[in-house]
């Protein structure tokens, strides 16, 4: 089976897969705005899927056919579930399976998955052998380590080991969360480490990637295949964009009511409420003059109608 990983360019620059944020309407918006080369979805619980269908899971899963370079990530500690749940995403197009082994959120953590993986590598082995069961190209997130920086060789090595396609390091342990800067003088380290045990699988880094530019810088001084952006596009929509300019007020306004009519338009599959679309205003809604002042109103709305008849009264540029 041919692999969407070998048909991406190098270094590959991809959008981080975040909860609440990279869903069917955020990914359509980056589309728009400066596409990477590749999206994951929101993480998504397969224990739960497997037990209760697609109301456990909500608009997790939700694609649409152009969306060609879209790899489901996945996370849990039930191997049968997660096999069923890859086998699942495969029928629903997806291109690939990642999984989820870095996720600090307590309610991962308690149901054995995400950065607990670290703490049970025989569980992540058959995880991921499960995930396989799919054909599908598998791949993992994780971090360093689950308490110490120094957890990452152990640990690394292990995953290495699983013949996976590609795996992609948040360079901070679970404890550490995002409170500290990202280790990035570990790469050469980590890049030795997987030239070593596994020179086929694909490495790729993560945190306190600020956008193309950037990340372009990293891959090359380092020699990684790739990098994913997190928490950058929440500074800049256009961080994937290939030659950087300022952007005007109303090219951010525009992004954002591509936002809302795109929330309205998959409602009814995500049903998201509306105030989870506030987390969203301050990408677009800064860096001109009254965006403080405008976006305070913002986060006092109701719906996106009232979003809409805002922006509209705004006075022209």
């Amino acid at each position: 089976m041919k692999s969407i990983w070998t048909e991406l360019p190098r270094p590959i620059l991809a959008l981080a897969p975040m909860e609440a944020v990279t869903d069917v309407v955020f990914r359509h918006v980056i589309e728009k705005a400066a596409p990477p080369d590749l999206y994951f979805t929101e993480f998504t619980n397969a224990t739960g899927w497997a037990h209760a269908g697609d109301k456990a899971i909500g608009g997790r899963l939700v694609r649409t056919d152009d969306e060609t370079k879209l790899i489901a990530q996945l996370w849990g500690s039930d191997p049968t579930a997660m096999a069923e749940l890859a086998i699942h995403c495969k029928d629903l197009g997806y291109v690939g399976i990642d999984i989820n082994m870095g996720c600090p959120d307590a309610s991962a953590i308690k149901g054995g998955g995400g950065a607990q993986m670290i703490r049970t590598p025989e569980v992540a082995a058959e995880i991921i052998k499960a995930a396989k069961t799919s054909g599908l190209p598998v791949s993992v997130k994780t971090r360093l380590g689950y308490s110490f920086v120094d957890e990452w060789r152990g640990w690394l090595t292990h995953i290495l080991k699983q013949n996976i396609v590609a795996l992609t390091i948040h360079l901070r342990t679970k404890k550490e969360m995002s409170k500290v800067p990202a280790h990035h003088e570990l790469i050469p380290d980590i890049k030795s480490l997987r030239d070593e045990i596994a020179p086929e699988t694909l490495l790729l880094i993560n945190g306190d990637v600020e956008d193309r530019a950037h990340a372009e810088h990293i891959a090359n001084e380092t020699g990684v295949d790739g990098v994913m952006i997190g928490r950058g596009i929440f500074h800049n929509p256009y961080a994937f964009e290939q030659a950087p300019r300022l952007h005007s007020r109303s090219e951010l306004l525009r992004l954002l009511g591509l936002q809302l009519d795109l929330y309205d338009q998959y409602h009814e599959l995500t049903k998201r409420p509306f105030d989870t679309l506030k987390r969203f205003f301050k990408i677009y809604v800064r860096d001109f003059d009254g965006a403080s002042s405008l976006r305070d109103q913002l986060m006092h709305t109701h719906s996106t109608d009232e979003v809409r008849a805002i922006i509209d009264a705004l006075p022209a540029e």
